[in-house]
């Protein structure tokens, strides 16, 4: 768990100094999914924080862009 209280449950490297971070959290007492890139592992304000439920809609919409 890092210090602002998220998990890493994934990442992925787009090269050698910037990552696409996925974590798990709570966020204002809402449960939700925070992917966001970091470069040389600091964060910074790219990505997007959704509620469980929207992630859902999010992996459906992805899902079906991807023919999966």
């Amino acid at each position: 768990m890092s210090e602002d209280g998220f998990e890493q449950i994934g990442v992925i490297p787009r090269n050698e100094k910037d990552v696409l971070k996925v974590r798990k959290g709570t966020y204002w007492n809402i449960e939700v999914i925070d992917i966001r890139w970091f470069a040389n592992d600091k964060i910074s304000r790219k990505g997007v924080r959704v509620n469980r439920e929207e992630a859902r809609l999010l992996l459906n919409l992805l899902r079906r862009e991807l023919d999966e």
